[in-house]
């Protein structure tokens, strides 16, 4: 399959990736039943917080490898906003555009239940749902070879604004990709179908991607969506990825690691594809890079621990020749 590249040179923007997306911490309990009686004192065997969100999630992992991020998000008045905000400054992302303190809302959080290859996920979106595209700095995002989008549907107050802006930066010559991640209300349609064209990467799991085109197999589904998208790369856990573009499809095979935690690996891999594919490796070659960065997530909580500790991540990058 041909290599799709950013037309931007790298030397001519500040980034090489910008984000406008939610941002909020994990809090994981581990060993609970995944059937549970109410008015029980039910005790996990493990707790974890960690640097939550898909949107935050890609741009830690993405400075982490490397990349030039900058990140928009708005945070509530609370510790759990400052806490979060303090683990995505670690990994060197640019937060000088970060939204802090405006209106009511506390700063999202999510929950997570992981019953081995299976989660509950309780998510409070407060903040998450009250960045809007009026509000974004346009100068900033533009000044990116990339910009991408997570958690679709959980960001409610960009929505109304994302045509607009999606066509902003395409015509300021930007690449852009997507990961929608889940509906919450599973209609999986309005906002997804105004923004296609716009996008030049989309980044679903099998599920995500059968949902969306009310598909029941992959194959069909990846013929609905191939017409819209150019470029489907398809997240299919420890199988690893399929790569569709011009009508014909790859399968990229995943690694075989023993993982501790799968939570954040699907973001890990949009790291990993994106890093590549902005250094100009073909879909392929980027998607076997994702697969390599979805295995170590997986070998630390949640979708940030293994990448914040710099010698277990160039240990294992290097292990697996990356």
């Amino acid at each position: 399959m041909k290599a799709q590249t950013n037309a931007v040179a790298s030397s001519d923007r500040r980034f090489d990736v910008t984000i406008a997306g939610e941002i909020n911490l994990d809090l994981i309990l581990y060993g609970l039943p995944q059937e549970m009686p109410v008015e029980r004192e039910l005790l996990a065997s493990n707790f974890q917080v960690t640097l939550g969100s898909s949107s935050a999630i890609v741009a830690h992992n993405l400075a982490a490898l490397g990349m030039k991020v900058g990140f928009v998000t708005r945070i509530g008045p609370d510790d759990f906003g400052r806490l979060a905000l303090e683990r995505l400054a670690e990994s060197g992302v640019d937060l000088s555009q970060v939204q802090s303190g405006i209106g009511t809302s506390g700063t999202g959080v999510t929950i997570l239940l992981p019953h081995d290859r299976d989660r509950h996920m309780f998510t409070y979106l407060g903040t998450i749902a009250e960045l809007t595209a009026e509000s974004l700095p346009l100068d900033y995002l533009e000044d990116s070879r990339h910009f991408h989008l997570s958690s679709l549907y959980l960001q409610r107050g960009l929505q109304p604004g994302l045509v607009a802006l999606l066509r902003h930066l395409k015509a300021a010559g930007m690449t852009i990709s997507l990961d929608t991640n889940d509906d919450p209300d599973g209609t999986w349609g309005g906002i997804l179908n105004d923004i296609l064209e716009f996008v030049d990467v989309l980044l679903p799991s099998e599920g995500e991607l059968m949902r969306m085109t009310e598909r029941s197999s992959l194959e069909e589904a990846l013929e609905v969506m191939g017409k819209r998208v150019p470029l489907i790369v398809v997240k299919c856990g420890a199988r690893g990825a399929l790569v569709y573009q011009d009508g014909s499809s790859v399968s990229v095979p995943g690694l075989q690691v023993v993982p501790v935690d799968t939570i954040g690996a699907g973001d890990s891999f949009n790291a990993g594809f994106i890093s590549a594919y902005l250094r100009g490796a073909s879909p392929v070659e980027a998607a076997r890079m994702g697969n390599v960065t979805g295995a170590l997530s997986t070998q630390g909580a949640g979708g940030t621990e293994a990448f914040r500790d710099a010698v277990v991540r160039g240990s294992f990058l290097a292990q697996h020749g990356r």
